[in-house]
């Protein structure tokens, strides 16, 4: 019995130890269903998560994260700390304005996640303006960041809850489009094949 014990805890500790935690995210969405179990890459990978007509930024690594906040600074006319720098690379996704992106930095992380804190990223060009979107900046900055730190291209994944309108998904794809990223992953649930 004793030696069944130690297997058993052995097991265990294997187990907890080679698994990964769920990074909580800023706005939890329900995908649709799908039977391909193809793994997103864990490396060089930005997604966009779509729910309740809001759109999500996140990237996978550290360091692209902060290249790409400085590239958004520059643009913007922005100046981040080398401390709000750290602490926004420890931020896995967000959904905020850039202007409140300095509030969102300076939370807690319990606080951060909070439900409806985060709007969402601004994703449509303004009719009365040559702006562009800030998630469009958002997108070719990384891709921008990426290249200067790794010569790569950046990959993307759209993670767009199974019950949005599609006007709101349709101006995501038409923003990737116009950046000519045009192979992009689609993150879905996994079902049964005789569902």
């Amino acid at each position: 019995m004793t030696a069944m014990c130690d297997v058993a805890f052995l097991l265990l500790s294997f187990f907890i130890m080679t698994s990964t935690a769920k990074v909580p995210e800023p706005k939890p969405v329900d995908t649709p269903a799908s039977t391909v179990q193809a793994k997103l890459p864990e490396h060089d990978l930005a997604t966009i998560t779509i729910g309740d007509s809001a759109v999500f930024f996140s990237m996978t690594d550290r360091d692209l994260r902060v290249k790409t906040l400085e590239i958004m600074a520059d643009k913007y006319g922005m100046e981040f700390s080398e401390d709000e720098k750290s602490k926004f690379a420890l931020i896995d996704g967000f959904g905020v304005p850039l202007d409140e992106l300095k509030s969102l930095i300076a939370l807690p992380g319990a606080e951060r996640n909070k439900e409806g804190l985060q709007k969402g990223i601004p994703y449509e060009t303004p009719a009365d303006s040559t702006k562009k979107s800030q998630l469009g900046d958002w997108v070719l900055s990384s891709r921008e960041a990426l290249v200067e730190l790794r010569t790569k291209d950046l990959k993307f994944a759209i993670k767009a809850d199974g019950k949005e309108k599609y006007p709101t998904v349709k101006k995501v794809l038409d923003m990737m489009q116009k950046q000519e990223v045009n192979n992009f992953y689609l993150v879905t649930g996994l079902r049964s094949e005789d569902f």
